[in-house]
C-alpha cells in the first residue's frame, strides 16, 4: 500500500469542497492506517455515509460514527501485505537492468566526492586547538552536510520540495509537566560523567547475534503456558482469589477463572468472537466468552485476565467481572544526602531528546531532516540524545525498488557517522536502537543491537548500541524503549467498551500490566517473534519511568498509572517534516506522604 499522509487526504476533500482542521485530517489518517485505506477510499467512504445520513458534517464526533458504523464492519480484515509483497518481488527486465547499470557507471564519480570533505573537516578540527568551543564547533556541525553531500544515494532524487517547504518549524505540539518558563538545555559540557547503562547488565541483556528460525511449537507453548501461571499467581495474591477453577467445568455457582484471551477464527476479535483459553493446571481448553453483563472492558489476542461469572454448561462462561493486570513496582535508589544537612545534594536535571526514523522523506533519499535534527542538538545541546530506527527504512520506495546505488550497510554507516561527528563538539550520549524496518539489520524480534566496528574509542564512549526491546537506566531514572510499533499493532486488534478512557492509555496500561513490550498475541505478520528469546529479553523488569513507544498514530505525551509515556512521532511523514521529543528528568525521592514523584520534570513534542 502507498504512504497515506494528512496531505493527501486534504486534497481529496476537498474535490468535495470539505474543509476541516489538523484534528479532524489526524483522525482521518489514524483510520486509514488502523484499516489499511488509501486517501481517496476513505474519503469516498465518507461522502457515501453523509449523503446516507442526510448530508452530516465532518467532525471528531461524526468520524467517531462513521468509524463505528462503516470501517469496523467494513474493513475488518482487508488484506494489504499481498500487494507490498507482488512489487518487491516482481522480476525486472532487461531496460530497467540496463538503466541501473548506466546509473551506476555514472555515479562512480560522484560517490567520489564522499572520502574529501570527511577528512577536510577532520583536519579543520585538528589544527585550531585554541578555540576548541567555536572553531571546532562549527567544523563538526558542517560535516554532517558533507559527509552526507551530496545528500543522495540514488542517481534520480533531488531534495525534497515539500520537506523544504514545511511550515511550523519549531512549534511545539504537545506539552507535559512544568514546562513554563523552562529551560531547554543540557548541563552544558558535564556528559561525560552522566550514568547509562542498560538496567540488567550486559550479562543478563541482548547484547549479540543469535540464530533464529529454529523454534518449535512445543516451545512457543511452553513460554506462553509460563506467561499465564506467573501473572495468575500475581493476580490471584492481588486480588485473594483461593483458587481458579477449570473453564470448562458446569457449574451452578459462579466460578473464577484465569485464561488468556484469543479469536475464534483468524480475523478481527470482536464481541462475539471472544475465547478464553486456559493453561494445563486450568485444564487447557477454549470456552467462548459473554461479554454482555460487562460495562467496561478493553481485551486484545494474548491477554492474560481473571474473569469471574456463570459456565452452567461448560460451553459458555458469561462474565459478571474482570480483574485487570497489576503493573510492577518502580525502580527505586537511595539519593546521596550530604552530611551537612542545611546543604543537600540535589541532583541536576538532565536532558534527553528522543527521535525516531524514517530519517529521510518518502520522495527521495535525502538525509536533510537528519541534518537538520543534528543542528537542534547542536543549538539545544541535550546530554542524552535517543535515536530509533529505522535508519534505513525498508518501506522507502527508492529501497523497495532497488534504485539505491551504494550497499545498506554503507548508507547506514555513512548515516551513523554523520550523526557522532556532527555531535561531537556537543559531547551527548547517543543510544542507538534498531527496528524492524532497518533493512540492514536482522529481522526478528527481539531485535540485537547495531555493530559500529569503525568507531574510534573516543566516539565508543558515548555512543551506547542497545537491542529493541530494553530498559535503560540513566541517572537513576528508567526508560522502557522499543521501536516496534506496539500501538498500531494493538490498536488494529483491541476491543474496548469502556467509558471516559481513549484508547492510547488503555494499550499502554496493557503493557504495563501484562509485564512485557509486546503482549499482542499471535503477533502481526511482519513481525517474526522468537518466543524464546522473548521470554529472556522481552520482559520488563519493572515499571519505566518513561516509556518510549514511536507510532506512526498521532504523537502524544502523558501519564498512564505513574508511567510517563511519550510517542515522539516519527522524524519525517511521508514528503513532510515531522516530530521529535525532548524531557527534562531528575531523580527525586519519595514526598513526604510517601506518594511517589515522577522525574520527569517537562516534556515536549516539537516539529522538526
Amino acid at each position: 500500500m502507498a504512504l497515506v499522509n494528512a496531505a493527501i487526504i486534504e486534497s481529496e476533500l476537498n474535490i468535495f469542497d470539505i474543509v476541516c482542521g489538523d484534528d479532524i485530517l489526524d483522525k482521518m489518517l489514524e483510520q486509514c492506517l488502523c484499516n489499511r485505506l488509501q486517501g481517496g477510499e476513505i474519503v469516498l467512504e465518507w461522502v457515501a455515509f453523509s449523503t446516507t445520513k442526510g448530508g452530516l458534517k465532518l467532525s471528531l464526533n461524526t468520524l467517531e460514527q462513521f468509524e463505528h458504523e462503516v470501517l469496523n464492519k467494513k474493513y475488518k480484515a482487508k488484506p494489504g501485505v499481498a500487494k507490498r509483497e507482488e512489487s518487491h518481488n516482481r522480476t525486472r527486465d532487461i531496460n530497467s537492468l540496463h538503466d541501473l547499470i548506466k546509473a551506476e557507471e555514472e555515479e562512480e564519480s560522484l560517490l567520489d566526492s564522499y572520502s574529501t570533505p570527511a577528512k577536510g573537516s577532520q583536519k579543520r578540527a585538528l589544527t585550531t586547538p585554541e578555540h576548541p568551543q567555536s572553531k571546532r564547533s562549527a567544523a563538526l556541525i558542517a560535516s554532517p552536510g558533507l559527509l552526507l553531500c551530496p545528500a543522495s544515494f540514488s542517481p534520480s532524487a533531488t531534495p525534497s520540495q515539500k520537506y523544504s517547504q514545511r511550515g511550523g518549524r519549531g512549534e511545539v505540539v504537545s506539552t507535559f509537566g512544568a514546562v513554563q518558563g523552562t529551560r531547554w538545555a543540557g548541563r552544558k559540557g558535564q556528559t561525560n560523567g552522566v550514568q547509562l547503562e542498560l538496567l540488567e547488565g550486559s550479562e543478563d541483556s541482548l547484547i549479540n547475534n543469535y540464530k533464529y528460525m529454529f523454534q518449535r511449537l512445543r516451545d512457543v507453548r511452553n513460554v506462553l503456558t509460563e506467561k499465564i501461571e506467573e501473572l495468575g499467581e500475581v493476580l490471584r495474591t492481588n486480588f485473594n482469589i483461593e483458587e481458579f477453577s477449570p473453564v470448562s467445568l458446569p457449574a451452578q455457582d459462579s466460578v473464577t477463572v484465569l485464561g488468556q484471551v484469543c479469536c475464534d477464527s483468524n480475523g478481527k476479535l470482536n464481541a462475539q468472537s471472544v475465547l478464553l483459553e486456559a493453561g494445563p493446571d486450568q485444564g487447557g481448553r477454549q470456552v467462548p466468552v459473554d461479554l454482555s453483563e460487562l460495562r467496561d472492558y478493553s481485551l486484545f489476542p494474548g491477554q492474560v485476565v481473571v474473569m469471574e461469572g456463570m459456565n452452567t454448561s461448560g460451553r459458555k462462561l458469561v462474565a459478571s467481572k474482570l480483574f485487570e493486570g497489576v503493573p510492577l513496582p518502580f525502580y527505586s535508589t537511595p539519593i546521596k544526602q550530604e552530611m551537612d544537612m542545611d546543604i543537600p545534594d540535589v541532583p541536576e536535571q538532565l536532558m534527553v531528546m528522543v527521535a525516531c526514523g524514517p530519517y529521510t522523506p518518502s520522495d527521495g533519499l535525502t538525509f536533510d531532516p537528519l541534518v537538520d535534527l543534528i543542528n537542534v542538538i547542536a543549538r539545544d545541546r541535550p546530554d542524552v540524545c535517543i535515536l530509533l530506527g529505522p535508519f534505513v527504512d525498508s518501506k522507502h520506495e527508492q529501497i523497495e525498488k532497488s534504485l539505491v546505488t551504494e550497499t545498506f550497510d554503507a548508507i547506514f554507516s555513512r548515516c551513523v557517522g554523520s550523526i557522532v561527528e556532527g555531535t561531537k563538539g556537543v559531547g551527548c550520549r547517543l543510544v542507538f536502537v534498531p527496528s524492524q524496518r532497518d533493512v540492514h539489520h536482522h529481522f526478528i524480534y527481539p531485535q540485537p543491537p547495531f555493530i559500529l566496528p569503525d568507531l574510534s574509542k573516543d566516539d565508543a564512549k558515548r555512543v551506547t548500541l542497545v537491542p529493541d526491546p530494553c530498559t535503560l537506566l540513566i541517572e537513576g531514572v528508567t526508560f522502557g524503549l522499543t521501536s516496534t510499533d506496539i500501538l498500531f499493532h494493538m490498536g488494529a486488534e483491541e476491543i474496548s467498551c469502556a467509558s471516559g478512557s481513549d484508547r492510547f492509555s488503555r494499550i499502554l496500561k496493557h503493557m504495563l500490566t501484562q509485564r512485557n513490550y509486546y503482549p499482542l498475541y499471535p503477533p502481526v505478520e511482519e513481525v517474526n517473534m522468537d518466543y524464546e528469546k522473548f521470554q529472556g529479553y522481552g520482559q520488563m523488569p519493572l515499571s519505566p519511568d518513561v516509556l518510549i513507544v514511536p507510532s506512526e498514530l498521532r504523537f502524544f505525551i502523558k501519564d498512564v498509572i505513574g508511567c510517563v509515556c511519550v510517542n515522539p512521532g516519527r522524524l519525517t511523514k511521508g514528503q513532510v517534516g515531522g516530530t521529535y521529543g525532548r524531557l527534562l528528568i531528575q531523580r527525586s525521592a519519595p514526598s513526604i506522604e510517601g506518594k511517589r514523584v515522577s522525574p520527569c520534570v517537562a516534556g515536549q513534542v516539537v516539529k522538526i
